[in-house]
C-alpha cells in the first residue's frame, strides 16, 4: 500500500468518518469548472442498483437492486443480506426492483415505498406496481407489504417501466409510468401507460385529480404523453414536480409536471426511431395542444435519476440540478436563471459507469449509484479552488 493510502486508512480509523471509511483510499478526483470533484465509494458489490434512500439519524441507506433485492447499507459501507418482505419482481429486460423512497412521516410510521415490475399480464407481459411496507426496527425486512398501485393493462415485454416516486409538499405521492414501448398508449386516458399519476400515500385517488369522474378515464392520471420517465423530483424552491424522460434516438427531455397536461409523446418528439426512421405517430417537435419540453437534449444522454441541490455544504452547487446519464456515463449538472437552464456541465465521466440514480444526502453530499453488475454507491463532493 502506498504511503498516501496508508495515511488515509489511518485517518479513517482514528476519526470515525461516518461514511465509507473502508473505501476512503479508493476515492477518485475529477475535474470540474468549480474545483475538483471527489467520488468516494460508500458500498461496492451491488447487483445493478437502481435507487437509494437515506435512513434518518445517520443510520445508513436502503438500496434497491434490480434483480429483486432490497439492501441495508450501514454508515460504514457494510451490505446486509437481502431484506425480507420484499415483493416478487419481474426481473427481465429493464424490469425488476426499481425505486425506493421513505414516507414523509417515516420516523412515526416507518413506511418504505417501492416501485417494481410485476408480471401476470397476458402472454407473460408485465407492468409497474407500487407498494409499501413497514421497516422492521432491526432493519431486517419489510412487514405487511401491500400493493397500492398497479399499472393496467400490463403491456411490457421488458421495456419502459418508468417507475420513479416522489412526494410533494402536501404529501401526495407522484409515480412515473412508462409506456411499455407501446407508443400510442401514452395518449390513451383509459390506460396507465405513459403517465404521471398522483395518489394518496395509501393508494386512494384524490378527488381533485384532473380526470376524476370522467367516463373511461383512469382517475389516477395527473399528466400524460410521457415516454419512459426515469427521473422525478420535487423542486424545493418552487414546490413544483419535475420529471425527466428518455426520448427515442434523441430527444431526452425535462418537464415541469402540471395538472392534466399532455406532454406530447409520441405526437411530439425531438427524436427518431432506433431504426433511424421517423416515429410513425410524430407530427413534429412541437404539436398544438401539448406541452413542449422545458429542456431537451437533441442527442440523448440516457438520463435517469434527478436531484435538486439546496444544501449549504457546497455553495457553488446551490440551485443546481443533477441528473444521472446512462448512455454517456456521466453526471450532468444544470444551472438555472429562475427555471430556465442556462448552463450545463458533465461530471464523473472517467468513472466509465452508467449513473442510474443521484440524490442529495442529509449531509449535503451527493450520492450516486452506478448501474453495473458490480455496482457502487458513491459519495460525491466538491473541493472548491
Amino acid at each position: 500500500m502506498s504511503l498516501r493510502k496508508t495515511l488515509l486508512a489511518a485517518l479513517c480509523a482514528t476519526t470515525f468518518l461516518p461514511f465509507a471509511a473502508v473505501y476512503a483510499a479508493d476515492q477518485q478526483q475529477f475535474p470540474s469548472e468549480q474545483g475538483s470533484v471527489t467520488a468516494t465509494p460508500v458500498a461496492k458489490g451491488l447487483d445493478h442498483p437502481w435507487a437509494v434512500a437515506f435512513l434518518p439519524d445517520k443510520q445508513g441507506f436502503l438500496v434497491t437492486e434490480r434483480p429483486g433485492h432490497l439492501r441495508f447499507v450501514s454508515p460504514e459501507g457494510k451490505l446486509s443480506a437481502p431484506l425480507s418482505g420484499v415483493p416478487e419482481v419481474w426481473a427481465k429486460g429493464q424490469g425488476g426492483l426499481l425505486d425506493v423512497v421513505l414516507s414523509p412521516d417515516f420516523k412515526q410510521d416507518r413506511m418504505v415505498y417501492l416501485s417494481y415490475a410485476e408480471g401476470g399480464g397476458k402472454g407473460g407481459t408485465a407492468g409497474t406496481a407500487v407498494g409499501r411496507g413497514r421497516l422492521a426496527e432491526d432493519l431486517s425486512g419489510l412487514k405487511d407489504f401491500k400493493v397500492i398501485l398497479r399499472q393496467e393493462p400490463k403491456l411490457s415485454t421488458g421495456n419502459h417501466f418508468g417507475s420513479r416516486l416522489a412526494f410533494d409538499r402536501d404529501g401526495y405521492l407522484f409515480v412515473t409510468l412508462g409506456e411499455n414501448n407501446d407508443r400510442p398508449t401514452a395518449q390513451d386516458l383509459d390506460k396507465l401507460q405513459g403517465k404521471v399519476v398522483r395518489i394518496f400515500p395509501d393508494g386512494r385517488v384524490p378527488d381533485d385529480n384532473p380526470f376524476v369522474g370522467q367516463p373511461g378515464v383512469r382517475p389516477e392520471i395527473w399528466s400524460y404523453g410521457q415516454r419512459n420517465p426515469q427521473g422525478l423530483a420535487l423542486n424545493p424552491w418552487s414546490g413544483t414536480i419535475w420529471e425527466n424522460e428518455h426520448g427515442p434516438r434523441g430527444g431526452d427531455e425535462i418537464n415541469i409536471i402540471e395538472r392534466g397536461k399532455n406532454y406530447g409523446w409520441p405526437l411530439a418528439t425531438h427524436g427518431i426511431d432506433y431504426s433511424l426512421t421517423p416515429i410513425p405517430e410524430a407530427r413534429g417537435k412541437t404539436v398544438e395542444g401539448t406541452v413542449a419540453p422545458h429542456h431537451v437534449w437533441e442527442k440523448s444522454p440516457g438520463i435517469s435519476g434527478m436531484a435538486f441541490y439546496d444544501a449549504d455544504r457546497f455553495k457553488p452547487w446551490q440551485h443546481n440540478v443533477f441528473i444521472g446519464a446512462l448512455a454517456t456515463q456521466e453526471l450532468i449538472r444544470l444551472q438555472f436563471d429562475g427555471d430556465k437552464v442556462v448552463h450545463e456541465e458533465r461530471l464523473l465521466g472517467k468513472l466509465k459507469a452508467r449513473i442510474r440514480d443521484v440524490r442529495q444526502g442529509p449531509d449535503g453530499y451527493l450520492y450516486v449509484l452506478t448501474d453495473e453488475a458490480n455496482g457502487v454507491l458513491y459519495r460525491v463532493g466538491l473541493n472548491e479552488d
